[in-house]
């Protein structure tokens, strides 16, 4: 009961579609080009995400783990940085029609330290409710759409991983979540890793970030049901 009369007293506000997003802390937002800083690139990022192009200082989203260091330089070295979270890339095509309100997805942990699991947690919170848009999680490869891999895949865990994917059904897509599955972040050198997850399975979709904030998640997961970009740029939050 104390559960409900809170629920009912201070109820939480669900993402839109609708209203224009004013992200309120819901994406960390992420570094975005800029021009040639004045410090080597090596120098600034950790993880070698930053790249010189032209006259342009670009980013390697699958190494960025949003640490805000290139941010936080004196201005003629800081990185500018964008707010948003349309972060997914798409390498095939959105599942057939009849997923469009219904995709099931199944989350194998392949050596996550816990934050982008946490993000996919969140997908389930009043805040979220990623039921409504007809999506579930599921705890068997055998009944999903989707195959979701977090963290950095570890060697103890690829053949985990290659028969969760051998156990769905087609037509089948894989998720990588998080710097870590696409890159290896900053374990990419450990010995203990079989490698980014494109050179384990056929990855179909990407979210990079550290984590991906569930704003992403939802972004990703709504392009493989179909969703058109114009869709997409009109999610927000009611206020």
């Amino acid at each position: 009961m104390l559960w409900l009369r809170m629920g009912l007293t201070h109820p939480k506000k669900t993402v839109s579609s609708k209203a224009p997003s004013p992200l309120n802390g819901l994406s960390p937002g992420r570094p975005a080009p800029t021009p040639l800083l004045d410090a080597p690139p090596e120098t600034i990022c950790p993880t070698q995400a930053l790249k010189e192009h032209g006259n342009v200082m670009t980013v390697d989203y699958t190494r960025c783990i949003h640490c805000r260091l290139c941010h936080q330089q004196p201005d003629q070295n800081r990185m500018s940085w964008e707010e948003g979270y349309q972060w997914a890339q798409m390498t095939s095509p959105r599942l057939p029609h009849s997923f469009r309100h219904s995709l099931h997805i199944r989350v194998v942990d392949a050596g996550d330290c816990g934050a982008c699991l946490n993000e996919l947690h969140q997908l389930a919170s009043p805040v979220y409710s990623l039921h409504r848009l007809g999506i579930a999680f599921t705890p068997t490869p055998r009944d999903a759409d989707v195959l979701v891999i977090t963290g950095p895949i570890t060697v103890s865990m690829k053949e985990a991983v290659q028969e969760a994917y051998q156990a769905m059904p087609s037509p089948k897509r894989v998720v990588a979540v998080g710097t870590c599955a696409l890159s290896g972040g900053l374990f990419a050198s450990s010995f203990a890793l079989a490698g980014p997850l494109e050179k384990i399975l056929p990855v179909d979709l990407s979210v990079p970030g550290c984590p991906p904030p569930p704003l992403a998640l939802l972004h990703a997961f709504q392009l493989l049901m179909g969703a058109k970009s114009e869709e997409m740029r009109t999610q927000g939050v009611r206020t």
